[in-house]
Parts: structure tokens; sequence; C-alpha cells
């Protein structure tokens, strides 16, 4: 059995995509811009805000345009990121389960660190040991920056440790980590992106992993 569960928090803990979608559009409607379907945004999420908002512009825009909307977008999304996110179900369910196991809990974001430090308190206070988004000393996934951390800090060997995420980008991250991974189905990606990427273990739901952390990792 692993002595550490690290989770993606974008589609594999939270459903963040209309807080997401909303801020978005938000910050496109103040400069003109037009707006983006739930599904746009859903392709654009995974590799952080910075690059969902450049994703999200019209091309040819300025740095100073980008800087401008980007802003715009910070500031909304740190006030109504909590209005419509909400954790999946069984997910608390789940966290409950591994702290009865002792099995220590990690989770790597490509949020900006205070805010996935943040948005991880709200909904899942008590529920996790340690928490790593994005900052100057810390790149976002699929740099394994976030779990080396995580692995240091809580003494676990790379063996004993496994990474839960519903993209490409978090199958890259346990890749250049060193570590297992698996791909949930309930996320922002569909089964043939996530086999096409290097899924190996695949789950439709999240007490499927209950059973895969006691018989098969």
């Amino acid at each position: 059995m692993k002595k550490l569960v690290i989770f993606d928090l974008d589609g594999t803990l939270l459903y963040t995509l209309e807080d997401l979608t909303d801020s978005v559009n938000y910050a496109m409607s103040q400069f003109g811009y037009p707006s983006k379907t739930l599904e746009e945004v859903c392709s654009f999420v995974g590799n952080g805000v910075r690059r969902l908002v450049e994703l999200s512009m019209p091309e040819n825009c300025s740095e100073y345009d980008f800087e401008a909307v980007f802003t715009a977008f910070k500031v909304h999304y740190a006030e109504h990121c909590c209005y419509k996110t909400q954790p999946y179900d069984g997910i608390i369910k789940v966290l409950k389960y591994l702290r009865t196991k002792n099995i220590r809990i990690g989770i790597v974001s490509n949020k900006f660190h205070q805010a996935a430090v943040d948005v991880c308190e709200f909904y899942f206070s008590g529920l996790y040991d340690v928490v790593m988004g994005e900052s100057k000393n810390c790149r976002r996934k699929p740099f394994p920056d976030g779990i080396d951390k995580i692995l240091s800090d809580l003494n676990i060997s790379k063996k004993d440790a496994v990474l839960i995420g519903d993209s490409e980008v978090d199958i890259k991250t346990a890749y250049n980590a060193g570590i297992d991974s698996v791909a949930v189905l309930w996320g922002f990606r569909d089964r043939n992106t996530l086999v096409n990427n290097g899924a190996v273990r695949l789950i439709e739901n999240p007490l499927e992993l209950l059973f895969m952390i006691e018989t098969e990792l």
C-alpha cells in the first residue's frame, strides 16, 4: 500500500470549471473580447491560469493587453473562486478514508500557490498534509517541483507515492517525478486523450480509488 497519495486539484478533487469560465468571461467582457463556452475553457485548463487566459484571448493581442486582461481575471477569480466550485461526489469520503489508513495526502496544483492553499483550506481543511501551487520556487506541472517538495517535506520515497490526476499534464508530471499515476475520468479530459498520453491506470469513480489502493497500488 502506498504511503502518500498526491492529488491534482482542478478536475480531480474539485469541479472548478464554472467559476473559471465566469472569471474568464468577466475579464473578456471588460476589454470587448468574445466570451468563451464551458467546453472551450475546459479544453484550455491544465497548464495554469496564465495559459488559460492566453488561450482565451484573440490571437495577436499585445503583451500589454494580455497583462491587463490577466489582472482582471485574477482579481475576479480571487473573489469568486468558490461560488460554483464543489468537490466531486465521493472525494470527501476518499480523503477521510485515507486518513483512517494513515496515508499521507498531498495536493499539487497549477494554481498560484496562495490561491491553491486558500481553496484547499476552504474545502478540505484537516483532510490533507501539504499543498503545493505554482510559485517562484515551484514551477508549474509538468515540472516535478511540487511533487519533489512534497516527497521531501513528508520524507517519503518515490516508490511509496502515487499521483491522481485528470489530464495529460498530470500523467507527464508523474513520469517526470518518477512516481506512479492514476488517471481519473470524471475531470476535464476524456479516456482517449488520457490513454493517448500514456495513462495505464484509469478510474471512473472516486470510490474506485479505495479499492485500487487496497489491491493494486
